[in-house]
């Protein structure tokens, strides 16, 4: 069954790093099995806190999104994401695909 990561900015810390870490980011995507479902479009919060950005990724399951992201090459970029903005990652399973 699919498996979704939800990624939220919570507070952008250094726009420059942010950039270094979206120019770096696609290579380490295309190692997995990954689909974007949502990157940059309108966003409103309507309950909760404000972010400044979410991306919702879809991978085929949930051990290949974990798989992502404790591989090596995304924790050591992962590092540049951090210098720039604070983040909420979540992992979720899906429904079974009918």
């Amino acid at each position: 069954m699919p498996a979704y990561v939800v990624i939220t900015r919570e507070k952008t810390l250094d726009p420059a790093k942010l950039d270094e870490y979206k120019q770096d980011a696609p290579a380490v995507f295309e190692q997995h099995q990954v689909m974007v479902l949502a990157s940059r479009g309108r966003t409103e919060v309507v309950e909760g806190a404000p972010i400044d950005e979410i991306l919702i990724l879809e991978f085929n399951g949930y051990d290949e999104a974990l798989a992502w992201y404790r591989s090596p090459a995304y924790q050591a970029l992962s590092e540049t994401r951090l210098q720039g903005g604070d983040y909420r990652i979540i992992i979720t399973e899906g429904l079974p695909v009918l």
